[in-house]
């Protein structure tokens, strides 16, 4: 019997943070090296920076967990929480990384067929292959299938599909200078009356422009029901996550095609 546990990694990449604090720890290292006070004094100074970095992401990297404050979790709940399902039909999930909001989905829905999207680049640290197995060891591998593209250009006719997710994806695609075409490239491949949950940094301005203008410009789209839910209002988020690099930004946009 297959006792493995299904891997969804975490939203931190552990390399990153490592070489972070390998580089602030090598300049705290050089600066007690027999050293003019100057010298010692400008090392200490460049040390603190990518010290302080590298333990406020260990610090994030522990509240996302599983075995510690398990944001991830309670997000992807979140979204599916207001994503509106008879549990049938065909799902699409967009930039599904180790494939938890997929196989979460499938697991909620018996009847409903889940197909997932994701690049897969080399920055990240999720694959394909880990997509597959965790959907084996959750039992749903019949039901969730796995497809390499990009969130920019979906390999799908339109209205393909009864129900879009999409989990802090549309801000990631660096070929769209504007992230709000990811989502008219989301809401494309959904039919009409179907229904749709994104969470994305839909906060902040810079990307999306104001809330209400994002709103407005989806029902220009065609979209006939729309709500924006800040993520915050909905989770007790602790303040030290509550800032643009982390869940600062974080918000849903609900409704129905």
């Amino acid at each position: 019997m297959d006792r493995e546990r299904p891997n969804y990694g975490n939203w931190i990449r552990l390399r990153a943070v490592i070489a972070i604090l390998a580089v602030g720890l090598a300049l705290a290292g050089a600066a007690l090296l027999p050293i003019s006070p100057l010298l010692r004094i400008v090392l200490i100074v460049l040390a603190a920076f990518p010290l302080g970095m590298g333990l406020y992401l260990l610090y994030v990297y522990e509240q996302f967990a599983p075995w510690g404050g398990g944001f991830q979790d309670k997000l992807w709940g979140l979204l599916l929480d207001h994503l509106a399902t008879e549990g049938q039909g065909r799902a699409l999930d967009i930039g599904t990384g180790n494939g938890a909001l997929a196989v979460r989905l499938a697991k909620r829905c018996p009847a409903l067929q889940v197909v997932a999207v994701d690049y897969w680049g080399g920055s990240w640290e999720y694959a394909r292959a880990v997509c597959e197995r965790n959907a084996r060891l959750e039992g749903v591998e019949n039901r969730v299938t796995f497809h390499k593209a990009s969130a920019a250009s979906l390999p799908f006719k339109d209205a393909a599909f009864d129900h879009v997710v999409s989990h802090f994806v549309f801000h990631e695609v660096s070929d769209l200078p504007d992230k709000r075409d990811a989502i008219r490239e989301a809401l494309r491949v959904l039919r009409a009356g179907g229904t749709f949950a994104f969470q994305d940094m839909f906060l902040d301005e810079s990307m999306y422009g104001a809330p209400g203008d994002l709103v407005e410009t989806l029902r220009a789209w065609g979209v006939s029901e729309v709500s924006f839910i800040e993520s915050g209002g909905e989770l007790a988020i602790p303040p030290l996550l509550r800032n643009r690099r982390a869940l600062g930004y974080a918000s849903l946009l609900v409704g129905r095609k």
